[in-house]
């Protein structure tokens, strides 16, 4: 594959540029929907994803006064009890969204995280509230909030090694042996790849953390299967959105770090890409709806610069694409 995507890189930018509402300030969406609820103002997540994308594409903020305004916007949402709400997600995920948003300006939120330590503070109460994350009727929704309080507190709190250690040792005790995706009690209500969407927020805790994923093996052998025989969705490469980083994410990473089915991961990578680039470039950025949502969008950056990464040469921009996983968790 030889692919140059400066044109979808271009046209990444333009959608930022739309998006900005002045000195600092994002909106998250352009236009309205037939509801009427979304909110066309600044809001946590455009300004936090405009950061994201951009840090991605190589156009951080390098200028004092706009990084300054950048971060001023991004703190205004928090509340004094540490957390910032967003009506789309749970606040644990917008506090960790924010919080890591922050981070790639050097910078921390304005107040202390006191939710987040009364409620997670020691590894008894890790231990009582992990258990309590739906983890077979809802585990992609509910790993937003375990996956969010460890990324905004090992960002923020100083968090000690016993409290990360016990946070691993329950992922990994509790880690499913067969698919190595979730929880090993799966049940039958959400198909493999919703278990998948779920997961991938732990993977991520994990690479921040320089730790090792539980089975990765069969991690590897569940992802490649998934792709072969039809077990992600029909819209798969076809959307904006984060279940295609899910995926590239958990192979390419299990798959580098181990070396198991490495050369079988990467023709499964390497054939997925074809189409989703296809798809990307297909599209009309001033009327399509992934383009309008700058979360959906950083979703899709976000899996643009894993699959540069995981296909060296292959996939080429004049300005490196950067994947913000490899700096701090969440996205």
């Amino acid at each position: 594959m030889n692919r140059n995507i400066d044109n979808i890189i271009a046209m990444v930018e333009k959608s930022v540029e739309d998006h900005c509402l002045g000195l600092g300030k994002y909106q998250r969406w352009r236009w309205q929907n037939d509801k009427g609820d979304r909110n066309l103002g600044s809001s946590e997540y455009g300004c936090a994803d405009a950061a994201n994308i951009l840090y991605t594409i190589g156009k951080f903020p390098r200028d004092l006064e706009t990084r300054a305004a950048c971060v001023a916007e991004l703190r205004s949402f928090q509340r004094e009890d540490g957390c910032f709400s967003e009506p789309t997600h749970h606040f644990l995920h917008s506090t960790a969204h924010c919080i890591a948003a922050l981070e790639l300006f050097d910078a921390a939120p304005k107040y202390p995280l006191t939710y987040h330590m009364e409620n997670f503070g020691t590894p008894e109460k890790l231990y009582e509230y992990l258990p309590t994350l739906g983890w077979i009727s809802d585990p992609w929704p509910q790993s937003h909030r375990g996956a969010g309080l460890f990324a905004a507190m090992i960002l923020t709190c100083n968090m000690p090694l016993e409290w990360q250690d016990a946070y691993f040792k329950w992922l990994w005790d509790h880690n499913d042996p067969v698919t190595g995706i979730g929880h090993k009690e799966h049940g039958d209500v959400k198909p493999l790849q919703h278990h998948l969407n779920g997961w991938f927020h732990y993977m991520f805790n994990h690479v921040y953390a320089n730790r090792p994923f539980p089975n990765s093996d069969k991690l590897i052998d569940s992802c490649i299967d998934m792709y072969k025989n039809g077990g992600v969705s029909a819209n798969f490469g076809k959307s904006f959105g984060f279940a295609e980083i899910d995926w590239v994410f958990a192979l390419n990473r299990a798959s580098l770090n181990t070396g198991y089915r490495r050369q079988e991961a990467l023709e499964c990578i390497r054939d997925f890409t074809g189409g989703y680039l296809d798809f990307i470039e297909s599209i009309d950025p001033a009327k399509h709806p992934g383009f309008n949502d700058l979360h959906m969008l950083f979703g899709t950056v976000c899996c643009l610069s894993e699959l540069q990464l995981a296909l060296p040469g292959e996939i080429k921009t004049t300005i490196p694409l950067k994947n913000v996983l490899d700096r701090r968790p969440f996205i």
